[in-house]
């Protein structure tokens, strides 16, 4: 991918020093071109065309900025209760990810969701230990969380 970005920035800026003058308006549509140019010749590359990989970062980033949201309204609500009403546990989450980056991006998204902290993972990377703090609404929303995170980190890592 890293590959695919300097050549159309460099496509970018040669199309923008071969136009009569260098402007910012040439360089985008010097930017545009490498990219329609990459695209035709994306088969010739190991990696994706590395456009779609930032798509699916971004879909990643809006799907985490959307459980950050309900995380907080969820937050919000334990924290303006009168009455501290909570039953913590600790549960385990098996998930199919591979290698450290999957795992810990993971890990770190499922911390987001309220009330749940990853206590552990396993040497081998397939169990999350998870201490929630309101058990059965807990363990329910991390679930659902986890698939949610875990396709989004699958279409960013695994092309």
């Amino acid at each position: 991918m890293p590959i695919q970005v300097l050549l159309n920035i460099f496509i970018a800026y040669l199309w923008m020093f071969l136009q009569d003058e260098t402007s910012i308006i040439n360089f985008i549509g010097g930017y545009i071109a490498g990219l329609f140019i990459l695209f035709c010749i994306r088969r010739f590359f190991n990696k994706p065309f590395y456009l779609f990989t930032l798509v699916a970062v971004g879909k990643l980033f809006v799907i985490f900025i959307y459980e950050l949201v309900i995380s907080s309204m969820m937050v919000m609500k334990h924290v303006l209760r009168p009455k501290v009403d909570v039953k913590p546990g600790i549960f385990k989450v098996e998930t199919d990810l591979e290698g450290d980056l999957e795992v810990t991006l993971l890990s770190l998204l499922i911390c987001l969701t309220p009330g749940s902290v990853v206590m552990e993972i396993t040497p081998d990377a397939k169990t999350l230990y998870i201490h929630g703090l309101n058990m059965p609404e807990s363990k329910e929303s991390v679930l659902k969380s986890k698939s949610v995170f875990e396709k989004a980190i699958k279409d960013v890592t695994r092309k």
